[in-house]
C-alpha cells in the first residue's frame, strides 16, 4: 500500500517537472514574476502582419529586464485589466538556456534522490509504475513456471510488447513538448499540429480550446500545472473581446474557439517587437460558427486543474468567479425552446462541418451537463449567486431526465418506438414527439445487440438522429449523465460492435457513415466529410482519452487497454494521424494532418489513467442526494401532474 501511495504522488506530480514558471496574475497593478528557470525556444520565422484591431485600452505593456545568469528575471507590466492579451516585449535571440536557480534547483535533486531511494526500499512490483519511474530499479520478480518454451516465448512477446509501448510514449510525449506555444516566455497552449513537412499549415498553427483538453490533462497528470495555468487565465481575458461579424454581436461569455500568438513591431521602434493573442470567436472559421463548446470545455478543465494541482486559488478569483458565471448566463439564457436542453447549430463543437447535428446534439448535451456540475461545484457561495445556482439546479434536474428517458435506445426501446402511434395529442402522450416508426431504419434493426444500447444523436419534434456518436456517450458515462446500468450497456455495446466503432483504429467519432443521396442533402456534398472519412465515420485516435476514462470509471479498464494496444501497433508509424478512413480504419485520412497534438495527448491520457486509474477522480463529480431523490421522483410521473409545480420557477418539457 505504501509503495503504491508513493508510485500515486510521483505520477499526480509531487515531483516537480521540468520547467516551472511562477506567474502571479491579479490586481491592476500587477506584477508579473517569471522564475529564471523557464525554457526558451528558437523563434520560428514567420510572416508578420499589422493587428491594429488589436490596438486600443485593452493592451498590456510589459517590458522584460533578463538579469544575469544565476539570478531571476522579473517583469515590470503596466496592465490595464481585464485583458492580458497584448505582452510588448523585446526578445533576445541569444537567450536559450534555462536559468538555473540554485535553490529550487537544489531541492528538486534533493527531491529526486530521496523518493529515488524510498522507491528502491520499498520494493515496488508494478509494472505499469515502473514505466513511467525508469529512474527506479525494477524489482518485479520472476514467476516463469511451467513449460520453459512457452513461458520464455510469452515472456519475450510481452517484454517487446512493453518495449515497444515505451518507445512510442517516450515520442508522443517528446512531440507533445514540442507543440507547446509560448506567450512572452510562458507556456499557454500547444498547436493543434505540428507537421514539418506541410507549408500550408491553414489555422493548425492556433491553440484551439477543445484541442488542448488532452493536452493540458496530459500535463497535469505529469505534474505540469503551469502550462494549464496560463491558458485557463490568458482564455479568460479573451473571454471579454468584442466579437462582431457582419455588424452582430454574440452574447457576453463566449470564449474563442482558438487563438495564436503573433509578433508584431512595435510602433515607433523597428527595433522592438511586441507579442500579441489574437483569438478566433469563429468569425474566421469554417462556415463562421461559434463554438459552443470551448466555454464548457474552459469550465471543465478549471475544475480539473483545481482537482489535480489542489491550487483552488486560481478558481477563487473574482476574474475566473466571473467568467464562470458568464458562460452559465449565456447557457441558462430563456430563449423560445421547451426542452433543457441546449440548441445549438450545425458546427459548433468538435464537428465543425455541417454533419446534421443542428438542434440538440448529445455531444453538446453531455458537455453542458458536466460544465453545470463542475461550475455548482466552484461557484463561490454569495447572495449574488442565489439564483444562478437555483436556475442550475433546475436545468440539472431537467436536462438529466430528458436525456436518461428520451435520447436512451436499447432492443426494448426500439420495438416500443417500431410500436408508436402517431398524432397524439394529450399530457400523457406516449409519442410525445410525434417520431414516425418509419424512420427506425434497417441498419439499426441489425445492428442493435440483444444486450446493449446507447443514447441517440439528436432529438427533435418528429426526428430521432439513431446514428452512434461516441464523444456524447462516452462523456454521459464520464460525467454521470447516463445512470449506472445505461453506462454499463454502453459499453457493453463497444464490445458487440468491436469491428465497427474500433477495428483497425480506435475511435469511430460516429456510426453509421452518410451515404448517397442522405450524405448529398444531409452535408452539402462536402468532399472532405465522404462516407467514412473525417466527421462522416472517419475514426479518430483522440477518442482514446474519452473512452479510457469511461472504462476505468465503471471498473472496465480491459476495455480501453485493448483499444489502446490497437493504436499502438501502428499510430506512430502512421506520424500520430488527425483521423483514419474507410469502415475498419484502414487508411489514414485523405486530408489529415500528421503529428497531430490531440492524438499524441489522447494516448498519453489513456496510458496515464490505465497507470494510475486513481487519477479519473479528478473528472468525476458524484450526483448530490437531492438530484437523486428529484430524478427518481420524476420516473414514473406524468407530464400533467407536473404541470405547474411550484418547485420549479422555469417549464420544460421533459
Amino acid at each position: 500500500m505504501m509503495g503504491a501511495e508513493v508510485a500515486r504522488q510521483l505520477l499526480c506530480g509531487v515531483v516537480p517537472h521540468e520547467f516551472h514558471s511562477r506567474m502571479q496574475l491579479g490586481s491592476s497593478n500587477a506584477m508579473l514574476h517569471i522564475g529564471s528557470h523557464v525554457k526558451y525556444r528558437k523563434k520560428n520565422p514567420e510572416t508578420v502582419r499589422s493587428a491594429h484591431h488589436l490596438k486600443g485600452p485593452r493592451k498590456c505593456r510589459m517590458i522584460y529586464a533578463l538579469w544575469k545568469a544565476g539570478n531571476r528575471s522579473y517583469v515590470n507590466a503596466s496592465i490595464d485589466l481585464p485583458d492580458l492579451s497584448i505582452c510588448r516585449c523585446q526578445r533576445a535571440e541569444s537567450v536559450r538556456e534555462i536559468v538555473s536557480d540554485d535553490e529550487n534547483g537544489s531541492w528538486f535533486k534533493e527531491t529526486v534522490n530521496t523518493t529515488s531511494q524510498h522507491m528502491n526500499e520499498l520494493n515496488i512490483e508494478n509494472d505499469n509504475v515502473l514505466e513511467e519511474l525508469p529512474h527506479v530499479k525494477n524489482n518485479t520478480k520472476d514467476f516463469i513456471n511451467g513449460d520453459t518454451k512457452l513461458d520464455t516465448a510469452l515472456t519475450s512477446n510481452h517484454k517487446s510488447h512493453k518495449q515497444r509501448g515505451t518507445i512510442v510514449e517516450d515520442e508522443a510525449w517528446h512531440l507533445l513538448q514540442e507543440s507547446v506555444v509560448y506567450y512572452c516566455g510562458s507556456p499557454v497552449g500547444t498547436i493543434a499540429a505540428n507537421d514539418p513537412s506541410d507549408a500550408n499549415v491553414l489555422n493548425y498553427d492556433q491553440v484551439f480550446i477543445r484541442d488542448f483538453i488532452p493536452s493540458g490533462i496530459a500535463f497535469l497528470l505529469k505534474g505540469e500545472y503551469d502550462i494549464v495555468r496560463n491558458f485557463i487565465l490568458h482564455t479568460l481575458q479573451l473571454q471579454s473581446w468584442e466579437k462582431t461579424m457582419d455588424c452582430h454581436s454574440p452574447g457576453q461569455g463566449l470564449m474563442p474557439a482558438s487563438f495564436k500568438v503573433r509578433t508584431i513591431p512595435l510602433d515607433g521602434d523597428d527595433s522592438a517587437t511586441e507579442e500579441v493573442l489574437d483569438p478566433d470567436f469563429g468569425e474566421s472559421a469554417i462556415g463562421r460558427v461559434a463554438p459552443v463548446d470551448s466555454g464548457l470545455w474552459w469550465i471543465i478543465l478549471l475544475r480539473a486543474y483545481g482537482k489535480c494541482s489542489g491550487d483552488l486559488s486560481v478558481q477563487e478569483r473574482i476574474d475566473v468567479q466571473t467568467g464562470i458565471k458568464m458562460i452559465l448566463k449565456l447557457c441558462l439564457a430563456d430563449g423560445f425552446d421547451m426542452f433543457p436542453t441546449l440548441l445549438v447549430t450545425d458546427g459548433s463543437c468538435m464537428m465543425d462541418r455541417r454533419m446534421g447535428i443542428h438542434g440538440h446534439p448529445l455531444e453538446i448535451q453531455a458537455l453542458f451537463y458536466s460544465a453545470l456540475l463542475c461550475a455548482r461545484e466552484m461557484l463561490a457561495p454569495e447572495d449574488g449567486s442565489a439564483d444562478l445556482i437555483r436556475a442550475l439546479n433546475n436545468r440539472l434536474i431537467a436536462l438529466s431526465f430528458h436525456i436518461r428517458e428520451y435520447y436512451w435506445i436499447d432492443m426494448k426501446k426500439l420495438n416500443e418506438i417500431y410500436r408508436y402511434k402517431t398524432e397524439e395529442y394529450s399530457y400523457d402522450a406516449i409519442n410525445k414527439f410525434n417520431i414516425y416508426p418509419e424512420q427506425v431504419s434497417p441498419w439499426l434493426v441489425e445492428w442493435m445487440p440483444d444486450k446493449g444500447g446507447y443514447f441517440i444523436g439528436n432529438l427533435q419534434p418528429a426526428h430521432m438522429d439513431f446514428r452512434f456518436f461516441s464523444l456524447g456517450n462516452l462523456w454521459s458515462i464520464s460525467s454521470n449523465l447516463a445512470t449506472t446500468k445505461q453506462s454499463h450497456a454502453i459499453l457493453d455495446l463497444i464490445e458487440a460492435k468491436w469491428t465497427d466503432l474500433v477495428a483497425n483504429m480506435p475511435f469511430k467519432i460516429c456510426y453509421p457513415a452518410l451515404e448517397g443521396l442522405e450524405w448529398a442533402i444531409v452535408t452539402g456534398s462536402d468532399p472532405k466529410n465522404t462516407p467514412w472519412s473525417y466527421h462522416n465515420g472517419g475514426s479518430w485516435p483522440t477518442l482514446l482519452w474519452q473512452l479510457t476514462i469511461a472504462c476505468v470509471k465503471m471498473n472496465r479498464p480491459e476495455i480501453a487497454a485493448r483499444a489502446v494496444e490497437v493504436a499502438e501497433k501502428r499510430i506512430s508509424q502512421d506520424k500520430w494521424p488527425e483521423y483514419y478512413d474507410t469502415k475498419r480504419a484502414r487508411f489514414i485520412g485523405k486530408q489529415a494532418r500528421f503529428y497531430q497534438t490531440w492524438s499524441i495527448a489522447g494516448f498519453l491520457v489513456a496510458k496515464q489513467l490505465l497507470a494510475n486509474p486513481e487519477a479519473v477522480k479528478m473528472f468525476m463529480v458524484e450526483e448530490d442526494l437531492e438530484l437523486v431523490n428529484a430524478l427518481n421522483s420524476m420516473f414514473g410521473s406524468s407530464p400533467r401532474r407536473k404541470r405547474g409545480s411550484a418547485g420549479f420557477k422555469k417549464s420544460y418539457i421533459i
